[in-house]
Order: structure tokens, then sequence, then C-alpha cells
């Protein structure tokens, strides 16, 4: 089976299914794991080089925070047939992290095939824990791997139950998630569950919130005893470059988490932006920066640095 995937959470889906040998395309974002991805084909690029931009220009790039970057990304379509894929991947959930559906949809429906054999295009749209570790199930029963598909989703579920489990009945930490910078957005869908799973509070943002910016004035009031700062499409290394953007912040130094040294950067792309199976790694991640538990492999340093 050919498959295109337009969506790094989908990829990092196949590549847990054990089908990366079947990826014949994917986005400019798809990198997990490397060693595997690099050699495949890429049919996406961005509308702006977010390496050259500061927090603040690249949303304005995107819209100024109202998810509606449709035009954002473009989708080779020329190079998409020449793949001749069966499966495409894809996503309806938001512009902003990739093609849209509506240009995938566009692009298969013109594809040089005759009619009634162009490829299957599924769409994922997750929202909460649950529907992430669904979408490894449907991805697969697509895919023809519905039982390998239902035992890793068996084996995600343990490990969650796993972190639940080390965390019951300790002080819960009231936790800030930070998904943009500038401006601050916090992170909703399931980062919410994540926290809760490892143990914390969290606060800005309800499970499955299709969240928006906020005031720093809102970050005050909270009060967190933990932040967590994750930016969306941002390793720790671009994160850190940024930090003044948060310790600029009028009052930044009598939050309890930063009088307390509990300001954690986190790697965003890998274990909290993406809906795809590394979220279970992003709470046992949390696990450790909540209560200093380890769930699963030892937490590494470039998973999660104190902000200091």
């Amino acid at each position: 089976m050919r498959i295109v995937s337009l969506l790094p959470a989908a990829t990092d889906i196949v590549a847990e299914l054990g089908l990366l040998d079947d990826l014949v395309g994917r986005t400019h974002e798809c990198d997990w794991p490397p060693a595997r991805v690099t050699a495949v084909p890429v049919v996406t690029a961005a509308g702006f080089s977010p390496d050259a931009l500061a927090s603040r220009e690249i949303s304005a790039a995107v819209g100024g925070g109202r998810h509606n970057g449709s035009s954002l990304y473009t989708l080779d379509a020329a190079a998409l047939s020449r793949l001749a894929p069966d499966v495409v991947l894809t996503q309806d959930l938001c512009d902003v992290c990739a093609v849209s559906y509506e240009s995938v949809r566009d692009a298969v429906r013109v594809l040089d095939v005759p009619d009634g054999e162009g490829p299957r295009v599924l769409s994922l749209e997750p929202r909460l824990l649950d529907d992430v570790l669904d979408c490894v199930v449907r991805v697969g029963e697509l895919l023809g791997v519905g039982a390998v598909a239902r035992e890793r989703r068996e084996e995600l579920r343990r490990r969650l139950a796993a972190v639940r489990a080390l965390t019951r009945g300790r002080p819960r930490p009231r936790t800030v998630a930070i998904e943009w910078l500038d401006p601050l957005w916090p992170a909703g869908h399931w980062v919410p569950e994540q926290i809760d799973c490892a143990g914390g509070e969290p606060l800005l943002a309800a499970p499955g919130e299709h969240t928006r910016p906020m005031d720093w004035a809102a970050v005050r009031a909270a009060r967190p005893d933990v932040v967590l700062v994750l930016p969306c499409g941002f390793s720790p290394e671009r994160t850190l470059r940024e930090r003044a953007l948060l310790e600029a912040l009028p009052g930044w130094a009598e939050l309890p988490a930063v009088r307390d040294g509990r300001v954690w950067v986190l790697d965003g792309p890998a274990y909290f932006n993406r809906p795809g199976p590394r979220v279970v790694r992003g709470a046992e991640v949390l696990a450790h920066v909540l209560h200093g538990v380890t769930a699963g492999e030892p937490v590494t340093e470039a998973e999660a640095r104190r902000l200091r």
C-alpha cells in the first residue's frame, strides 16, 4: 500500500504501526523517526519561513490568532499525482497546523486516475486523549493492520494508566501550559488531560477546548505552581531563544512557579502539539516534571529542562 501523510501526527501513527516502508510522501514538517522519514519525498511547503520570524510575526502571518491559515501551506498536486498513493492521511482540525482538508480534497479530485480509482482520504480530527488513541485504530484499519493497531492502542492506554497510578494521591500542582509566546496562548485539546493524567491541575484551558489568545493578567491571577512552555512547532532550543518574551512580562518573577524554579521548557512538537501516539510519552514526561517520578524511560534534558 502506498501512503501519503499530510499531517505529522499521522506520520507518527504510520511509524507506530510499523508501516514506514509504505510511506511514499510526507509534509515538510514530518520529522519522526528522523532516520526513517528524511528520505521520503516532501509534497508540501510553507508560505513563510518560521526560523526567520519572531513569535509575534509568525502569529500575524497565520492570521493573528484566528486559526484561518488555509493558505499558509501549499500542496504539490503534481508530485502527489506522481506518487500515486492508495491512501492520503490528512486533518480538518487546524489549518494553521497543516495543509487544509479542502486543499487536499481539491488536489485528490483532479488526480489523473480513472473514476473510482483515486486514493482513499482519511481526515483525523482528535480533540481528546481517547480520540488520539482511537485514531491509531482508524488508521490501522484503513491500512489493513487493524489487529496491530488495537494492540498498540491498548499498550498506549496501559502506559497512561501507569502514569495515573504513579501520581495518584500526590498533591496536584496548579499548572499552566503555554502553547504560544506572543501572544500568549494556553494549550487546549488533549494537553489538559495530559496534565491531569500526570497528577496536575490544569488551568486556563479545558479538555478538548480549541483555545484562543489570553491576557497575561489571566496567568498572573491564576498564580500557577508550575508553568509548562511548549510552543507549537518550536524545538526547546528555539523556545529558549525567545525566553525574554516571558521574562519581560510584568510580575513574571512574582509567579509562584518562577519563584520556586518550576518553569519547564518542553518539546512541544514531539509530545504535546501533535495528536499522535507520542502524547503518551508527553504524559510520562509530565509525571517527572510535576512529581519527580519516572514512568517509562528516564526523562532526558532534551525532553524537559527547567527555565533558569
